[in-house]
């Protein structure tokens, strides 16, 4: 199991960092929170990426609560209101089953990135990330999700790309002085 600070330390996203630390102040000295300890004015940037699960009755009855509009083009439509398994359709169902299942079982955050987060929508790279939630204190009731899509290769601007691959070396000019005098 990882510490806090390993776990955070993995986070690629700027937005998935802000909330796992928004999350982890929320919780105290318990291990996760509950939703009366959220306020979205807290992180108002954030908001179009969440969304909250409801797992009060259990997996198979999971349903979204609310999903911010950017979670809309992501997944190809609105999901408030809708049961995770109408999601969560076809190849993709039975990895979110494990991962939700996971969060609700081991009361942890979780975090990837996957290629085609829902049925049709296999040009969307997505990074995730679930943190649990419970009124409680103990029985996750509630999963809270962050989800950002990626751009592809080719939609990563020029200056990114050197951190991909390694940049071909330079040949160096050969009249370059051999001192540099100041003064």
């Amino acid at each position: 199991m990882l510490s806090g600070r390993a776990f955070r330390g993995q986070l690629v996203m700027q937005g998935q960092r802000e909330l796992f630390d928004y999350w982890v102040r929320s919780a105290g000295q318990r291990p996760m929170p509950s939703r009366s300890d959220l306020d979205p004015l807290k992180v108002p940037r954030l908001l179009p990426h969440i969304g909250l699960i409801d797992v009060r009755d259990g997996i198979d009855q999971a349903s979204f609560r609310l999903a911010g509009t950017r979670l809309r083009d992501i997944y190809g439509q609105e999901l408030t209101g809708k049961r995770a398994d109408e999601v969560f359709s076809g190849d993709c169902a039975e990895y979110w089953r494990r991962i939700h299942e996971r969060v609700v079982e081991k009361g942890l955050p979780l975090h990837g990135v996957v290629r085609g987060p829902a049925k049709g929508r296999d040009h969307v790279i997505l990074f995730w990330l679930r943190l649990p939630l419970s009124e409680d204190g103990g029985r996750v009731d509630r999963i809270l999700c962050h989800d950002v899509a990626g751009p592809t290769e080719s939609e990563r601007p020029q200056a990114e790309r050197p951190l991909l691959c390694y940049p071909r070396p330079q040949p160096q000019p050969r009249s370059l002085p051999r001192r540099v005098h100041f003064g």
